[in-house]
């Protein structure tokens, strides 16, 4: 049978949305509890999450990780979520806390910063029931060393060096599951998948941005982009 476009369906106002670049299509996908992710949202704004096409959400941000604001994420989402539960400025006994927390509200994973120790890693996995992510920000990483603590996914996010570590780790690995940061462009989303990257995670833009082109064509008389 020939492969066809599956058919769209979506309301009058909630056609207007924001939309994951579609080369992210070309990655394999990792199966978390038998559902395909390929494309992964890096945010936790909740009128992005309610209006985004993306597979999944990331949710990790620059403060300590706080469970009011991991329950917001999921309450306004209705895709899986991977948390952020510290491992950067929060250590130690409470990131295994948060984790536990994270696992008891819903979440689909759980995100360790790229400081966090393994014995800290090794603890989250060994007190969650899901997947533990572990952050790769340099080439230096001992990735033997986080898979021996548990670390089940790594989610590569090394800037313009990010192709060539997930092609690095690849090569030493090639079962194992990565997600990476793949920039804005066709060009780079596509490099990183082609290193070996599974599944893509991408940075929407802002409100401010979105509201910018619509303020702009108001002004103008003109119609809702």
């Amino acid at each position: 049978m020939n492969q066809v476009t599956p058919p769209e369906i979506s309301g009058t106002l909630r056609k207007f949305m924001v939309k994951v670049p579609t080369v992210i299509e070309q990655c394999s996908g990792i199966k978390f509890f038998g559902k395909t992710i390929k494309s992964i949202v890096f945010s936790t704004d909740i009128s992005i999450l309610r209006n985004v096409n993306g597979d999944a959400i990331i949710a990790v941000y620059p403060f300590t990780p706080q469970p009011i604001i991991t329950q917001a994420v999921m309450m306004a989402t209705d895709k899986p979520v991977f948390c952020g539960v510290g491992g950067g400025l929060t250590q130690g006994k409470r990131v295994q806390n948060l984790a536990l927390h994270a696992e008891y509200q819903g979440a689909s994973g759980v995100v360790l910063n790229a400081p966090t120790s393994n014995e800290v890693l090794k603890r989250v996995a060994d007190t969650v029931d899901i997947p533990v992510i572990i952050t790769v920000v340099s080439e230096n990483e001992d990735i033997a060393a986080r898979i021996k603590n548990g670390a089940t996914v790594f989610n590569v996010s090394a800037a313009g060096k990010t192709p060539e570590i997930v092609a690095q780790i690849r090569s030493q690995y090639p079962d194992v599951a990565i997600i990476a940061t793949g920039g804005q462009s066709d060009d780079s989303i596509l490099r990183t998948i082609e290193a070996g990257a599974n599944a893509i995670s991408w940075t929407p833009p802002t409100n401010g941005e979105i509201f910018k082109k619509i303020m702009q064509a108001y002004r103008e008389g003109l119609p809702h982009p």
